[in-house]
C-alpha cells in the first residue's frame, strides 16, 4: 500500500496491475458481450444512428457526431452487420473495465482488490446493457472512465502533462455525449472542496492546466458551433428529458443508483463512497466523493436521467473493492475468512447472473414476451420485430395502384420506425422515409409528389389534420407479443393533403 505525506501525496510505488486476471475478467465481459451481439435485432437507436451517419454533421437535434460517425464506419466496413455495428460498444467496455482496475491501482489497491472491482463493474447490469447496443451512453461510460483513471494518476503523480491528456479525453468525449461537461464541473467542484490544497495551486499555476482546457474547448467547438447556429436544440431536448420524469424523475433517482450496479453490489460502491469521505487511506482522491455529490445535485436540479451517473460508478467501485479488500483481511480466522469470501463471490456471481438474464438477449424470442427481461428492459424490447413493422408498411404500400405507388411518401412517427423501413425497406421497394422526429426533421419534408402518404406512428385526430382522407391499411404485430412501441400500431393511407410539405414542415418537428 502506498504512503502518505501530511499532504495526501503519494511518495511510494503503487501496487503493480494484477494483468492477468485483470484481462481474464474483461476479456470473458466482452466475449459474452461479442457471443450475444448478433442476437434479436436492431435498437431504434442503432437505426437511427446508421441514417444520421449518411448525414454527418457537428451536431444533430439530440446528440453530439461522435456515434452516429462511428456506425458510419461501421457500416462502410461490416457491411450492415449487426455484429459489426456493435463490435465497437463491446470493445469500449473490454476497455473501461480494465481501467477500472489501474483506478483501483491508482487509489493503492493491490491484486485482490482489483480483481474485485473489475469482477463488479463488468458484469454489472447497467455495463452489459449498454456494453450490447451501439449507444452514446456506452461511449460515454468509457469516456468518463478514462478521465477519471487520468485525474487519479495526476493527483498520485502530479504529472502536469495528463491534465493536457485528458483535455484531449474531455474534447473527444463531449462529441459523444454532452455529459462530460458535467463531469468535469463535478470534478472541478470536487478539487475546490476536498483539494488536496498544494495540487490545486499547482494546477492553477502550471500552463499544462490551460493547455488541457484550451484543447477541450478546441475540440468540442465546432459541435457547440453546429448548436449555436441551429438555435439550441439539445437545450430543447434538455426540457423533453426533464418532463418525460423516466424511471421516476427526480423522485426515483436516488434509489435507480441502487440498481445500475445491482442490488447484490450496491454495498460495494456505498463502501467507496464512504471510503472516499471518512478514510484517512483516501483522502487524497476525496474529490471524486465530492464531484459524485456535486453531479447528484446538478442531475436533480436540470432532471437528468438515472444512468447519467454510471460514468462515475467505476471510481466508486474501486474505492469499495479497497474497502472489501481490507474486510476480508481484517477476518479474525481463516473460517471467518472463508465464509467472508464466500459472501463476496455470491454477491458478484448472483448480480452477473440477474445482469445477464435481465439485459442480454438469451432467450429463444419465442419465449422473450414472458420473460423477466421483457418486463423489466425497455431497450431489449426496442430490438424485436423492426422486420416484421416494415413488411406492413410493405403490405399498406403495396395495396395502392401503381401509378399511386410512384408517387407515394412514407412518413413516420419516429426515428427508430423511418430507420427501419430505410434499412429493410429498399428491398421491399418502398421509397426513401421521412420523419420530422428530432435529427430527421432537419433532413427536410418528403417531395411535393401530390401522392398518397403512408403514414405510422401517429393517431387518427393528429392525421386529420392536415389530409381530408384517412384511412387504416392495416396494423403490425411483431409475432412475438411483445409490447413494444411499434406493437399493434396502424398504417394510415392519407389521401388530399390540406397544405403543401413545405408549409406543415415547421408544425410537424417533435423531439423526445
Amino acid at each position: 500500500m502506498a504512503a502518505l505525506t501530511a499532504t495526501g501525496h503519494v511518495t511510494s510505488a503503487v501496487p503493480a496491475v494484477a494483468w492477468r486476471p485483470v484481462t481474464v475478467v474483461a476479456g470473458a465481459c466482452g466475449a459474452l458481450l461479442l457471443a450475444t451481439s448478433g442476437r434479436y435485432g436492431y435498437h431504434r437507436d442503432e437505426l437511427y444512428f446508421l441514417v444520421a451517419g449518411r448525414h454527418l454533421a457537428w451536431g444533430y437535434d439530440d446528440q453530439p457526431p461522435f456515434t452516429p460517425l462511428l456506425a458510419r464506419v461501421s457500416a462502410r466496413l461490416f457491411d450492415g452487420s449487426l455484429v459489426g455495428l456493435r463490435l465497437s460498444s463491446t470493445l469500449a467496455i473490454v476497455a473501461a473495465t480494465v481501467l477500472v482496475a489501474l483506478i483501483t491501482r491508482e487509489l493503492g489497491g493491490g491484486r485482490r482488490a482489483q480483481i474485485i472491482a473489475t469482477a463488479c463493474f463488468a458484469f454489472a447490469p447497467v455495463t452489459l446493457i449498454v456494453g450490447h447496443l451501439l449507444s452514446t451512453t456506452t461511449f460515454d461510460i468509457f469516456f468518463w472512465t478514462l478521465l477519471t483513471w487520468l485525474v487519479a494518476r495526476w493527483l498520485r503523480t502530479r504529472d502536469g502533462r495528463l491534465r493536457l491528456v485528458a483535455g484531449l479525453v474531455a474534447g473527444v468525449g463531449y462529441l459523444n455525449k454532452n455529459l462530460v461537461a458535467f463531469l468535469a464541473v463535478g470534478l472541478a467542484v470536487g478539487l475546490l472542496v476536498a483539494g488536496p490544497r498544494d495540487a490545486l495551486r499547482e494546477a492553477l499555476r502550471s500552463r499544462w492546466l490551460w493547455l488541457g482546457m484550451a484543447l477541450a474547448v478546441l475540440i468540442a467547438l465546432p459541435n457547440v458551433w453546429w448548436q449555436a447556429r441551429h438555435g439550441w436544440p439539445q437545450l430543447e431536448m434538455a426540457q423533453v428529458i426533464r418532463d418525460d420524469a423516466d424511471a421516476g424523475g427526480r423522485v426515483g433517482f436516488l434509489p435507480m443508483q441502487l440498481l445500475i450496479a445491482g442490488p447484490p453490489l450496491a454495498p460495494v460502491w456505498i463502501a467507496g463512497l464512504w471510503r472516499l469521505f471518512r478514510n484517512p487511506d483516501a483522502r487524497l482522491f476525496r474529490l471524486f466523493g465530492w464531484a459524485w455529490v456535486a453531479l447528484v445535485v446538478m442531475f436533480l436540479v436540470t432532471g437528468g436521467r438515472e444512468y447519467y451517473m454510471a460514468g462515475l460508478l467505476p471510481v466508486l467501485l474501486a474505492s469499495g473493492a479497497i474497502a472489501v479488500d481490507g474486510w476480508l483481511d481484517r477476518a479474525t480466522d481463516p473460517r471467518a475468512g472463508r465464509r467472508r469470501t464466500a459472501v463476496l463471490a455470491t454477491a458478484i456471481a448472483l448480480n452477473a447472473v440477474v445482469s445477464v438474464l435481465l439485459g442480454l438477449p438469451v432467450y429463444p424470442l419465442d419465449s422473450f414476451a414472458g420473460s423477466a427481461e421483457a418486463g423489466v428492459n425497455y431497450d431489449a424490447r426496442e430490438t424485436i420485430g423492426w422486420p416484421r413493422f416494415v413488411d406492413a408498411v410493405a403490405g399498406a404500400y403495396r395495396s395502392l395502384p401503381a401509378d399511386e405507388q410512384r408517387r407515394a411518401v412514407v412518413f413516420t412517427g419516429n426515428y427508430g420506425e423511418a430507420g427501419a423501413v430505410d434499412r429493410y425497406g429498399k428491398a421491399l421497394g418502398l421509397p426513401t422515409p421521412h420523419s420530422a422526429h428530432n435529427g430527421y426533421w432537419r433532413w427536410g419534408p418528403p417531395p411535393e409528389t401530390g401522392g398518397p402518404v403512408i403514414a405510422v406512428g401517429y393517431d387518427r385526430a393528429y392525421l386529420d389534420r392536415y389530409w381530408a382522407s384517412v384511412t387504416a391499411a392495416g396494423r403490425n404485430d411483431n409475432g412475438y407479443g411483445v409490447e413494444n412501441e411499434e406493437q399493434g400500431v396502424t398504417i394510415w393511407i392519407c389521401r388530399a393533403q390540406r397544405r403543401p410539405w413545405r408549409d406543415i414542415w415547421p408544425e410537424l418537428r417533435h423531439l423526445s
